[in-house]
Order: structure tokens, then sequence, then C-alpha cells
């Protein structure tokens, strides 16, 4: 019966070993793992710049097309307002000229306004004076000189008032003609200067579009270039974390090298208490609270492919690959005490396997969350992790 109890016993403590196990997804990351965790934000950081990046190129390519187009309008608008001021100018002379004419035209005015009263005077007084005709003068003159005299006189007051109706005649159609032809090209030009106008306004508002959305292009691209800084300053911000931690690394795996080279295997190491050392080599880091979590075991450095021996006999309860402690196995030596091994790079034993004190159990690796080739060597009574000095 004794026996039997035994075997339950033996048969339970896989079951007790697994549920005692630390549970890696609540435990503080390890530094393999910060290291990863800022190596993939600085790759979605760049991945992020990279976007920011093109999105900016694609805005100032816009910008450009777009101040290529204000720049053709710009130049259209110059050559519209050219001709829009020479148009003014021609109208500016035209008006001028509009204005000397018009002061003839007074001129011309008032000399016919002269002249039908002279003329309306004159004809008053030839009523006046029965119009003397050629035979009145003839007989009142007094010889042949004075005949000469009066015929020459008569001559003059017909050609004098021949004249001053013709005066009147082309100072009336002369001015009539020419208010007609100035009225004529001051309306032209009026209209051919508002249809000018009316273009030269019409580029400068679609100009005023175009400078609007090149402007809100800008605005865009502005504040992509604010966030693409910041992505920038965030990543080398990163990579200066990275870089420590990758320091701190290097300074581990040399440590851990240069034990592992300093104290190649060797034979079977011995301590005051009832358990054997599974390697020769330096303890590295010991049990206890390390980033903040239980430090489960110590952690002994040896080459890659040094032989791990078991630290006492018993039968092989687990042998498998277990979260950070890679190819991990425990060894159940009576029915509370057990001793693990993590980090094998191969197994030389199985499950339920029964081994003896000293017996290669596996090799040493770099498996799971390590930074070096190294046995992490636990101790646990009932299960639970328990310094392995005082056994060693």
């Amino acid at each position: 019966m004794r026996r039997l109890a035994l075997l339950l016993a033996v048969m339970a403590v896989p079951v007790v070993i697994w549920a005692a196990l630390p549970v890696f997804s609540t435990a503080k990351p390890s530094l393999h793992q910060r290291i990863e965790t800022k190596r993939q934000a600085i790759e979605q950081r760049k991945a992020k710049e990279g976007v920011l990046s093109t999105t900016i190129s694609s805005y100032s390519q816009r910008i450009r097309r777009l101040q290529g187009d204000i720049g053709e309008l710009q130049r259209r608008q110059i050559k519209i307002q050219t001709a829009l001021d020479s148009e003014r100018a021609e109208l500016a002379a035209i008006q001028a000229k509009l204005r000397a004419e018009r002061a003839r035209l007074a001129r011309l005015r008032a000399r016919l306004a002269e002249a039908r009263a002279a003329l309306a005077k004159r004809l008053q007084e030839l009523y006046k004076a029965d119009k003397p005709d050629v035979v009145t003068v003839v007989l009142e003159s007094e010889g042949f000189a004075d005949l000469l005299e009066r015929t020459e006189f008569m001559q003059r007051v017909s050609d004098q008032d021949t004249r001053i109706i013709d005066t009147v005649r082309a100072a009336k159609a002369d001015a009539t003609k020419t208010a007609a032809r100035l009225d004529t090209l001051e309306g032209r030009q009026q209209k051919v200067a508002a249809a000018i106008l009316a273009r030269r306004d019409e580029v400068a508002a679609v100009r005023g579009q175009l400078v609007d959305r090149r402007d809100s292009y800008a605005s865009v691209r502005s504040r992509k270039q604010t966030a693409l800084a910041s992505v920038r300053e965030d990543r080398h911000h990163i990579e200066g974390e990275l870089h420590i931690l990758e320091k701190e690394e290097q300074r581990i795996q040399a440590k851990l090298a240069q034990a592992s080279g300093a104290l190649p295997a060797g034979p079977i190491r011995h301590g005051s208490g009832s358990l054997i050392f599974p390697v020769n080599g330096p303890i590295v880091s010991p049990f206890g609270q390390r980033w903040g979590r239980l430090h489960a075991g110590v952690d002994i450095a040896a080459p890659t492919g040094t032989p791990i021996r078991a630290a006492d006999g018993g039968r092989v309860a687990i042998a498998g690959w277990v979260s950070g402690y890679g190819n991990y196995t425990c060894i159940q030596h009576n029915s509370s005490l057990s001793t693990c091994y993590g980090h094998q790079t191969s197994f030389a034993t199985s499950v339920g396997a029964t081994v003896s004190k000293g017996q290669v159990i596996g090799y040493v690796g770099c498996t799971g969350h390590c930074f070096g080739p190294h046995v992490h060597f636990e101790t646990r009574v009932g299960g639970a992790p328990v310094d392995p000095m005082g056994y060693l």
C-alpha cells in the first residue's frame, strides 16, 4: 500500500509542477522583449514617416502645379490689364479730342448764332431800305465813278450775305456731324473697356480660387510636416532607448560569453548541500526579484552544448517547451523536492525516464527568453520555487 501511495504521488507531481510554473503573460517584459518592442515601435514610426513623407510630397506636387497655373493666370491677367490700360488710354485720348471738338462745336454754334443774328439784322435793314436794286443805284449815282462804287457796293453786299448764309449752313452741318461721330466713338470705347474689364475680373476670380486651393494644400502640408517632425522626434527618442537596452544586452552577453569561455565544462561540481551543480560555471543571476518579478532560479553560465547533469536522482516529470524557459526539464526527486533546468538547446532524456545523480539530461543553449548560453536552474518544494543555493 505504501508503494502504491508513493506511485500515485509521483504521477500527480507533473500536474502540481505545471500549476506552480510562473505565468509569463502577466510578468514584466524581459530585456529581450523590451528590445523587440522598441524595434517594432521604431519600424511602425518609420512606416508612418514614409506615409507622411509620401503625403507631403503629393501635396507639394499639387502646390507646384497650382503655382504654375496661378503664374499662367497671372501672366494672362497682366496681358489683359495691359490691353485694358491701352484701351483706357485710347479712350482718354478720344475723350480729350471729344472735349476739344465739343469746345470747337461750342465756338461754331456761337459763330452760327452771331451769323444768324447778322443775317437777321441785314435782312431787316434791306427790308427797311426797300431792298435797293440796280436802277435805284444808277439813278442816284453822281457820275460813272460813283456808279461803279455803288455797283461794287451792291456786289459786296450780295457776297457778304452769301458768305453769312454759307457759314451758317457749314457750321451747323459740321457741328451735327462732329457730335454724332464723337458719341459713336465714345460708346464703342466704353463697350470695349467694359468687355476687357469683365475678362480681367473673370481671370482674377479664377486665380483667386486657385490661390485659395493652394493655400489650403499648403495648410494641410504644414500639418503633415508637423506630424512628421513629431513622429521623427519620437522615433529618435525610442532609438535612444533602444540603444541603451542593446548596450545592456551586449554587456550581459559579453559577461556570459566571458564566463563561459573562462570556465569550460569540467567534472561534477559539488557544494555544501545535497545537490550537485548541473554544470560548471559562474552564477550570473541569483534567485530573487528581478525586473519587477520573481526570478525563480539561478542562471549558471556555460558554453552552448555543455552537458547538463541531474542534480540528484529521480524521475523525469517534464521534458518539453515551456514559454520563456524554452526547452525545460523537471526531475522529481522525492514527494516534495524537484529540480528544473531551462533554456536547453536539446534534451537527453524524456518524460517518465528514471535518471541518476550526475546523469546527462540535456545540453546548454539559449532557447526561450535569454541573452546568452546558460542554464536556468530551479529547486521547487511542493511545486513552489525556493532558492537553489540552500541545496547546492
